[in-house]
């Protein structure tokens, strides 16, 4: 009897297969920045720093603009059939890109690369809002996300070790390709859109998780009524505000910091890929952090202020950290402030998702989308301008560099106190 009243773990399977769809998104969106940088790259393509800036930034504008109507699929279609066909789309966008032979090629392959990987955050805030009881839900996406974290931690090294082993910068992006047709098969196989369309799971999970009703998909109709009410709502405008500032803070170190640290510290192409990992592994650690902070802060302070404290906390001590910058003359010193900026974005994250999880109802992958969008605004900000700024340093030092990002990293950690958790954002869910 006891073996029949025991949970099943279906949602750690469902957690752990998400963490593996991150880390191939994350693998895929940031290997470029080391690939643009090689010398096989160079010396098959000769583009200028701006066009470069153009091809890294174009990932970021298509997967911004396509963030709502991906997530807003996801709502309707369901997360499983959708997330499965994303992973598909990108794994084979990821392989044409190996395939360009010049800037416009690129571009548009980057763009398309955008476009397929849109919807999987969003996705997935919707399956864990499905999957996770509220009191766990910061944890689950820090876990989700630290998948992302490990990818682009590792996105570095196995980038530039692919491209030496192999001989050329197109052959790691096949096979990245083909990493990711894989994961979209185990994806499909493990999930389900909702606990109760799980053969695997029985009545002890769903009382776990907390026996989450069957809705009613969100029809196009619908989705405008969201989109109006998503305009209406303070809180999702501080939260995309946010995001954007965020984005600002921490894209400069997956698209530029590789660059920079060559030109400006005259860091060799293996030791500067090195330390952007370390640099991003401090990311993971910040995942777990964030993970159960938010949850600790929420059970003690509310949905209002507990999903608040993380996110502000960590931003003021990112923008301490960007202040340092200027002022160290060890490359390594650079790198440890840089880790922290690493760490603090990613202790934010986890309350980042668990917010939207909390007011987003059954328009939460839209609502996800909306402010991942704006996030991503700024991450193709800060790819398109790094070059500027790194020219405008030149004769005056880095703060050039490191002040903007300090200053956006600031107005995010005052923005964000205009977040409330404890308000649905749809009338009807209220």
């Amino acid at each position: 009897m006891s073996e029949i009243l025991k949970p099943t773990n279906i949602r750690h399977r469902i957690i752990a297969v998400s963490m593996l769809m991150s880390f191939i998104l994350y693998l895929d969106r940031i290997c470029m920045g080391e690939i643009v940088k090689s010398m096989s790259f160079k010396h098959d393509l000769q583009l200028s720093k701006d066009e470069m800036g153009r091809i890294l930034g174009a990932f970021f504008l298509t997967y911004a603009v396509m963030q709502v109507p991906s997530g807003w699929s996801s709502d309707r279609f369901g997360a499983r059939a959708t997330l499965t066909l994303y992973i598909a789309l990108w794994s084979v966008c990821t392989a044409m890109t190996g395939m360009m032979s010049g800037f416009w090629g690129l571009l548009m392959a980057r763009l398309l690369c955008g476009i397929t990987e849109a919807g999987a955050y969003p996705t997935c805030m919707a399956v864990i809002r499905k999957w996770i009881p509220l009191g766990a839900r910061a944890r689950a996406s820090g876990l989700v996300a630290l998948g992302g974290r490990i990818g682009g931690t590792l996105a570095p090294f196995l980038t530039i070790w692919m491209i030496v082993t192999l001989g050329s910068w197109r052959t790691s992006l096949w096979l990245d390709g083909c990493v990711g047709f894989l994961i979209a098969g185990i994806y499909w196989l493990v999930v389900r859109s909702n606990p109760r369309e799980h053969p695997a799971v029985n009545a002890a999970e769903l009382a776990v998780i907390g026996t989450p009703p069957v809705e009613k998909p969100l029809n196009l109709t619908e989705l405008l009524k969201a989109l109006w009410a998503f305009t209406l709502s303070r809180s999702l405008w501080c939260n995309a505000a946010n995001q954007f500032l965020t984005n600002v803070g921490w894209a400069f170190l997956v698209t530029w910091l590789p660059t920079y640290l060559m030109e400006e510290r005259h860091v060799g192409e293996v030791e500067g890929g090195r330390m952007v990992t370390y640099v991003l592994a401090f990311g993971m650690l910040g995942q777990l952090v964030g993970g159960y902070y938010c949850d600790w802060s929420t059970r003690r302070l509310g949905l209002r202020w507990g999903r608040v404290l993380p996110i502000s906390t960590s931003m003021l001590v990112c923008a301490a950290a960007y202040l340092c910058c200027p002022f160290v003359h060890s490359t390594w010193v650079l790198v440890g402030c840089l880790a922290i900026v690493s760490m603090g974005v990613d202790v934010a994250n986890p309350a980042t998702w668990a917010f939207v999880s909390d007011v987003g109802g059954r328009a939460t992958a839209a609502a996800g989308g909306w402010g991942n969008m704006w996030g991503n605004f700024g991450a193709a900000a800060i790819s398109v301008v790094g070059p500027w700024l790194q020219k405008k340093s030149v004769g005056h030092g880095p703060m050039v560099v490191f002040f903007p990002l300090a200053g956006a990293c600031l107005l995010a950690a005052i923005i964000v106190l205009g977040m409330d958790a404890s308000k649905k954002v749809l009338p009807e869910d209220q």
